[in-house]
């Protein structure tokens, strides 16, 4: 359809960066009243999924360009990318506390969590997926194909039999800002890993993929193609290695730019969106069959947004400079 609607800091480091972001919380003021008109209600069938008495928050800011949020249920925290920056954030759900986990993180871009709970990351600068271990070595898990170097990992998702998905657009290697300048030897894949460390192309032809995750049941898997013109998410059918029923769920229009995306128990996604524009930055909610249902209005673009909480209703969205969230009536589909 087309869219009509408009490592840990210590001493005077950690002061310094929460300065930061105590500054930049002054930017953002949230609703006063409830419920909060930020969340829209675009189609009735989204009704149910609103809280009347929850609102957006902005739980930390002073960042570049937030990316990639992974929910750690285990520490009730969150780990998200900033890219340029070089680093990944943590932010504690008990305390607030916002500090640095990694840096330099070889500018991480998209995180989530394989089936043993290890963190998983797309790193730019390294041209790779790593894993981070319990212990917290760090082990590189894919940075190659068929001997050439993978372009710059961008998302990542984890199926429940243990294969790991991501796509690999060059956003990391145009420039010196979210990696370091370098000239492309293979297309622009979607990857299946599987878990003995075989790496074979899911998907090829799709112009710059970029977000991506599965349907609930994982027979579906949906896809950003970011270079296409309009933007579209592609939804494919999952045959056990490979992908295949290419077709549009939805045709972003003129003025949509869908990024990373997540979906709930009864298959909507929630879509990080964003043209920088008003009416435009935040997050796009569509249900399964590609109608847009709801809006989370931010005031700057959402990157990418994760499920949390103790009861995976609380969306997590990384947006620009900031990480807000949103307890919603729903839950988020049971995979990291």
């Amino acid at each position: 359809m087309t869219i009509s609607r408009r490592t840990m800091l210590s001493g005077g480091a950690a002061a310094a960066t929460m300065a930061v972001a105590t500054r930049a919380f002054a930017q953002f003021q949230p609703s006063g009243r409830y419920p909060d008109p930020a969340v829209q209600i675009v189609d009735p069938s989204f009704a149910r999924y609103r809280l009347g008495l929850a609102k957006v928050e902005q739980l930390a800011s002073g960042f570049r360009w937030s990316e990639g949020p992974v929910w750690f249920g285990d520490g009730r925290y969150v780990r998200w990318s900033d890219i340029p920056n070089n680093r990944l954030m943590r932010w504690d759900e008990e305390s607030g506390r916002v500090e640095v986990f990694r840096k330099p993180s070889n500018f991480a871009n998209g995180n989530t969590r394989d089936r043993q709970g290890r963190l998983l990351t797309c790193e730019h600068g390294s041209r790779r997926i790593s894993r981070t271990e319990y212990d917290g070595t760090i082990t590189t898990i894919a940075d190659r194909f068929e001997g050439k170097p993978l372009n710059s990992p961008n998302d990542i998702v984890c199926k429940s039999d243990g294969s790991i998905w991501f796509t690999d657009p060059t956003f990391g290697i145009v420039g010196f800002y979210e990696g370091a300048k370098a000239t492309p030897e293979l297309p622009t894949h979607v990857y299946r890993l599987d878990s003995a460390g075989n790496l074979s192309v899911a998907a090829e032809g799709i112009n710059q993929p970029n977000g991506l995750a599965f349907s609930p049941d994982e027979s579906i898997l949906y896809v950003v193609e970011s270079r296409a013109v309009p933007r579209k998410i592609l939804a494919f059918d999952v045959k056990q290695k490979t992908l295949a029923s290419r077709r549009v769920l939805i045709d972003a229009g003129p003025k949509g730019t869908p990024d990373g995306f997540r979906v709930d128990v009864d298959g909507n996604l929630w879509c990080g969106w964003g043209m920088g524009e008003a009416g435009l930055d935040g997050v796009h909610v569509f249900n399964p069959e590609g109608r847009l249902i709801g809006c989370i209005d931010l005031p700057e673009r959402c990157a990418n947004v994760c499920f949390g909480g103790r009861h995976r209703n609380r969306l997590f969205m990384a947006a620009t400079t900031s990480l807000y969230s949103l307890y919603v009536n729903t839950q988020g589909a049971a995979y990291f």
